[in-house]
């Protein structure tokens, strides 16, 4: 096959993959020896033939010519004489001194990129090639593809899975901080011959990533241990610039410190652990914070088709019942003295369902209370009232909303006037479906609340609700009303 570019080349044998194409040995009708990479004209592919100019940039893989074919993009690189991982998998670790130097190379290409605001997103040592001595960035299709505003596709989640810092998991924006991220793996591997996170499997390496700490470092001197640590910090903004690890990698000597220096290294790279520890509980919690508020949204979406279902059937069969609606799907709906409110959903506090004490078997995001109120009969009861949850309940995380209940166990003196009741997420209702004896229990089954499926449900509490409003809605006959043992996991 022929490329007629600004040169004509002829291409040879395939030699390799970047992120987005294929790389094939090519040379000029003048001798010259080069390596040609054609990428399929993929919707927002045409990035990558932005890079073709990074002049003035250290160590990175010139593009020497480019242009294109009728379904490819074409870009020439100078030939390299091999990949950074063909030569680890040669001597699989390196010495302090060559490690050293290939961090070096790579952080000059860093800190120049950083000034042009280009980051390259998939920093590995598949991407890193030997060429005229020095080791050098190529493959920046995926940063450009990230980076074009007006690409179709911005690829943000795409990269090489060990090499990806925690901010990209959380599908948030890469910055140069994700770089310097996946060079502090990159150090890693070059010292240890292994790399710290290891998968398998995506969500292993999604884990290990936003919340695992690297093995410690057997072989590198204190300082630069310190110095790949604070490299693979959770939050981008404690990492250090590509500059600063540049000045810092230039003072890392291969001679072993001795002495009050060595000491003095040693508590630095102590001090350095330990935030990088104190990192990883923050970002531990800021991902916890991120999950329940996506589980929360879930849940208020969900709750907004049943509260609408709900309250659509009832004013069909009730059309002349007063209605007020409230936030966020809340409502009230009253038919003579009886009145059945559904409120809007609620967020629940993780530590005000967790305890040590009395641990919870399973995981609530949100609640919402159903109670339908009539005026107090002789024996002071007025009414009932249901819990709604939206939690993994039955299934570890398997997230819906479920109805439930509550009643007084025998050791309260004073009965409630509500039978059965609704309980809040917090200690009393965790204590009422653990094995410790308490002031409640639960009253009613977890019962799944099926969008599509609500039937049962809403003919349920229509019938309780025209007992209500018919003055014939009375305390249950026996509580629990159903058996409700095994309707949740323990």
């Amino acid at each position: 096959m022929t490329l007629a570019l600004n040169k004509e080349w002829a291409v040879g044998a395939l030699i390799g993959g970047g992120g987005f194409g294929a790389v094939y040995e090519a040379v000029s009708t003048d001798g010259e020896k080069a390596a040609v990479k054609l990428v399929p004209k993929a919707p927002g592919t045409e990035r990558e033939m932005l890079f073709t100019d990074l002049d003035g940039v250290r160590n990175v893989v010139p593009v020497i010519d480019s242009g294109e074919r009728e379904n490819e993009w074409a870009l020439v690189m100078p030939r390299a004489t091999k990949s950074l991982r063909d030569h680890l998998q040669a001597h699989r670790r390196l010495p302090l001194s060559e490690a050293v130097a290939v961090l070096s190379d790579v952080a000059e290409a860093l800190a120049d990129l950083k000034d042009r605001k280009v980051v390259h997103r998939d920093l590995k040592p598949e991407n890193i090639l030997l060429l005229r001595g020095h080791w050098c960035l190529a493959d920046f299709g995926i940063a450009r593809y990230a980076e074009a505003s007006t690409a179709q596709r911005t690829f943000k989640l795409h990269g090489t899975l060990p090499y990806m810092a925690p901010e990209r998991w959380k599908n948030q924006r890469a910055t140069s901080a994700s770089d310097v991220y996946a060079l502090g793996i990159l150090a890693y591997e070059l010292l240890e011959g292994t790399l710290p996170f290891t998968g398998p499997n995506d969500h292993d390496y999604q884990d290990q990533h936003l919340h695992g700490t690297p093995p410690p470092l057997a072989t590198a001197p204190p300082l630069l241990a310190a110095l790949i640590t604070e490299c693979l910090y959770k939050a981008p903004q404690a990492r250090p610039a590509a500059g600063n690890v540049l000045a810092r990698l230039g003072r890392i000597s291969a001679a072993a410190l001795s002495g009050g220096l060595a000491a003095l290294a040693e508590a630095n790279q102590g001090a350095v652990s330990r935030q990088a520890q104190e990192d990883r509980r923050a970002s531990a919690h800021a991902t916890e914070t991120d999950r329940r508020s996506a589980l929360f949204e879930a849940a208020t979406t969900s709750f907004a088709f049943i509260a609408d279902s709900f309250l659509t059937t009832l004013t069909n069969a009730a059309p002349n019942a007063k209605v007020h609606k409230g936030q966020q799907g809340g409502w009230t709906i009253r038919i003579n003295d009886a009145e059945l409110t559904l409120s809007r959903p609620r967020k629940t506090a993780a530590e005000s369902w967790r305890a040590e004490s009395t641990p919870a078997p399973f995981d609530v995001i949100a609640s919402a209370t159903l109670s339908l109120k009539v005026p107090a009969n002789q024996h002071g009861y007025d009414g009932r009232s249901h819990s709604l949850w939206y939690a993994d309940a039955q299934m570890e995380a398997e997230y819906q909303w479920f109805e439930t209940a509550f009643m007084d166990t025998p050791f309260r003196s004073v009965a409630s006037t509500t039978a059965p009741f609704a309980l809040d997420p917090h200690v009393e209702s965790r204590t009422a479906i653990s094995p410790t004896i308490g002031m409640h229990q639960v009253a009613w089954p977890f019962t799944p609340l099926a969008i599509g499926d609500l039937d049962e449900f809403i003919d349920r509490w229509a019938t309780w609700l025209a007992q209500a409003a018919n003055a014939r809605l009375a305390h249950p006959r026996q509580m629990p009303e159903h058996n409700p043992q095994g309707s949740w996991r323990r």
